[in-house]
């Protein structure tokens, strides 16, 4: 008897430590198992009679109802395609002609860039069941079909084509196309990067023109990343890369005329730097040309006529700071008017026009922003749109008419997004808190709840599992009397007698936001939840310059990039290193990109404040970034000198005392390695010890096979022994 009692106690205590191991976070339960990932569900591609979408299914392109979500039947099946068409059965993604008569099928898709591929391309007709390429000759980009579905446009070597499934026959609109020199068709590397676009031509209304952008980028000074792929000699990849106050393309608009086989450029009267939009209004000889100048200060929206080439000022927007550029520009059927969103009067918000140029009304107003703009529902006369308007923590959804009244469509606090069916007679709302993971919903236009199509019970399951902490926000006021919001995550068996280490995690850039209450997922919660069971009180604090706080503080940092925000996360150290639990010597920031520019930053001005800091693919000065981001917000190098060396980390090296970790990607082609380099060499100029990590052939997100896992266990290891078990006074490096 005593035996048994025995193995009963053993078996108790066995499953005891069993219990508790498996509540434990781990670095490898977040980036190598899927243990903590949350189901999504990816934009729905609705069909054109709002009731019905389609999705991948198993490789086939499946139409669902809505309502049910029950498959009404399969639309494309590879598996019915005979082998000698070139199509190797995958698909990568696809696209429906405008009457849904025809799909658009890409497979064996390559990336180029961040937003840009080239693939095979398909052409599937529904009715005749027949699948024929788009070209045989090459992997092509941008495969659009024209409004009658008989044609394709794409681009192959830097040429403009179509393709006519009427005759067979493919047509070449340019020729002048050649690498890193002449474009047509598609966007350089810093307008994909910066203006968030690749496709450089549009069809028009009715079909008969193309206009299309033509980049000169002969001119632009070329960048070299280099590639090591177990090879005798490395990869070279040389690109054209504008920085700060170099030449950058120069780009024109053309239309093309597909019955006189004429190209006619746009004649601007006042051409300005940069070309950031175009898009045919309702009429379809008049052509839409956002003009802009290089300072990103004035804009103006052009008309364009496509027979003449001639143009007219439609609208002109001015700032003393700079304006965002946006998709948020809808013509009205009915030719006279159009929406346009605008911080004119501080607050981003919805605005009607006349085709003139006049204002007809403002249709939303307050100290509040709208944050995205779904679409108009012309018929009834209604605009839909996400706004911050109770907080700018949280989001909701709304519905206003042409005439001012609003309905709020979402009913839960917290973030709400929304994707609408083309008659806007559904919408799949998304929602969620920073402690609920996504809950997507289909609503009736009215607010019906219709059906819930994923809740992630599981993923909950696993925060009770893992005895995951509550995100809790705070706010406090600096001693320059700005009130700062902030998130914070108090470390398990929380003893307020207890001094823990501190560790923030920031962004900082100019209209982001990191504190809000939206579930952060995968990418980083997981993560500080771990390291608030190890015992860290986790922070993460929004500064000056952040979004949904109107424009004066949003572009108050316009400048001097990094000045601000740096003061403002250290007035957070010093906050949070006061808390009667925290320890103040013992504060860590972590950041990338803009976020590791200012946590290099925050170690090196706040070193009697910070005693680590984690910086992954940080920028070190502005002058190495690209020529459209960085004069958005700082100007160039000669205009605005002091701003730069005053707010780059490279130039204050001699001041770091804590423990610095710096990571970066060698085959990053938007924040280049040339900033780890030259801070390092910066850093070995000036006798600090410092730890780096650099990451051969991977990009700016610094990803692939194990990356993240073997990236993630360094940041943890160095925070445990740098912050956490680190007792020697702030600013003193560990010996």
């Amino acid at each position: 008897m005593k035996y048994i009692s025995l193995l009963a106690v053993l078996s108790l205590f066995v499953f005891s430590i069993t219990i508790n191991a498996q509540s434990k976070i781990t670095v490898e339960d977040i980036y190598a198992s899927g243990k903590f990932s949350e189901k999504s569900v990816s934009t729905f591609n609705f069909m054109k009679d709002g009731k019905h979408y389609s999705r991948l299914e198993n490789n086939k392109i499946v139409k669902f109802d809505l309502t049910t979500g029950e498959p009404i039947g399969t639309i494309f099946n590879p598996d019915n395609i005979p082998e000698n068409t070139n199509f190797n059965g995958q698909i990568d993604s696809y696209t429906f002609s405008s009457d849904e008569s025809k799909i658009l099928i890409t497979s064996e898709t390559e990336k180029i860039y961040r937003h840009s591929t080239r693939a095979k391309t398909f052409v599937w007709d529904l009715r005749s069941k027949n699948l024929l390429p788009v070209f045989t000759e090459a992997k092509v980009r941008l495969a659009t079909f024209n409004p009658a579905a008989d044609k394709v446009a794409f681009v192959v070597a830097n040429n403009i084509y179509y393709k006519n499934f009427r005759t067979g026959e493919t047509k070449i609109i340019t020729e002048d196309g050649k690498w890193n020199e002449i474009i047509n068709g598609a966007t350089d590397w810093v307008y994909e990067e910066e203006f968030g676009f690749d496709q450089g031509f549009e069809w028009s209304p009715d079909g008969k023109r193309i206009a299309f952008y033509r980049f000169d980028e002969s001119a632009v000074k070329e960048f070299t990343m280099t590639n090591y792929r177990d090879e005798m000699y490395p990869e070279y990849v040389t690109f054209k890369y504008p920085k700060v106050g170099e030449d950058n393309a120069k780009v024109t608009i053309h239309f093309y005329d597909l019955e006189s086989e004429n190209t006619r450029m746009v004649i601007m009267a006042n051409p300005m730097e940069y070309v950031p939009r175009i898009k045919w209004t309702q009429d379809p000889e008049v052509l839409c040309v956002f003009n802009m100048n290089r300072h990103q200060n004035k804009l103006e929206l052009i008309l364009a006529d496509a027979k003449s080439g001639n143009t007219s000022v439609l609208l002109t927007e001015e700032s003393k700071w700079y304006i965002d550029i946006h998709d948020n520009l809808t013509f009205l059927k009915n030719g006279k008017q159009f929406l346009w969103t605008s911080e004119r009067d501080g607050w981003n918000h919805i605005y009607l026009y006349k085709m003139n140029g006049a204002l007809d009304r403002q249709l939303t107003k307050g100290e509040w922003e709208v944050t995205s703009f779904y679409g108009m529902d012309e018929e009834k006369g209604l605009a839909y749109y996400q706004a911050a308007k109770e907080s700018p923590l949280q989001r909701e959804i709304y519905m206003t008419g042409l005439k001012g009244r609003t309905n709020k469509m979402s009913t839960q606090s917290g973030w709400n997004q929304a994707q609408f069916s083309s008659t806007f007679d559904y919408f799949v709302l998304d929602y969620s808190t920073h402690n609920i993971p996504p809950v997507y919903t289909v609503f009736e236009r009215k607010g019906n709840e219709v059906r819930v199509i994923e809740n992630n019970a599981q993923v909950q399951k696993v925060q009770k599992s893992v005895e995951a902490l509550p995100v809790e926000f705070f706010s406090f006021k600096t001693e320059d009397n700005v009130s700062l919001n902030g998130y914070m995550i108090k470390p398990a068996n929380f003893d307020e007698n207890k001094k823990h280490p501190v560790f923030m995690y920031q962004y900082s850039g100019p209209g982001s936001q990191q504190v809000v209450d939206r579930w952060q997922g995968r990418r980083y919660y997981w993560w500080l939840q771990m390291l608030a069971q190890e015992g860290y009180v986790v922070a993460c604090v929004d500064g000056r310059g952040t979004g949904a706080r109107g424009e004066e503080f949003k572009k108050m940092t316009y400048l001097e990039l990094g000045k601000l925000e740096t003061i403002d996360q250290i007035e957070a150290a010093k906050y949070l290193g006061g808390l009667s639990y925290a320890d103040p010597n013992r504060v860590g920031i972590f950041g990338w990109s803009y976020g590791g520019y200012m946590s290099s930053l925050c170690i090196l001005k706040g070193n009697d404040v910070f005693k680590a800091a984690i910086a992954v693919a940080p920028v070190t000065s502005w002058k190495w970034y690209d020529s459209i981001y960085t004069e958005r917000y700082m100007r160039t190098l000669k205009e605005n000198e002091n701003g730069y060396t005053d707010n780059s980390p490279i130039y204050f090296a001699d001041k770091l005392k804590g423990n610095y970790l710096l990571v970066h990607g060698m085959g990053d082609d938007n924040v280049h390695f040339q900033h780890t380099a030259e801070m390092s060499n910066a850093l070995i100029n000036a006798n600090k010890q410092f730890d780096t990590y650099f990451y051969p052939n991977r990009n700016h997100g610094i990803y692939g096979g194990v990356t993240r896992l073997h990236l993630f266990n360094k940041m943890t290891s160095f925070l445990e022994e740098n912050l956490k078990n680190d007792n020697s006074p702030v600013g003193q490096v560990k010996p």
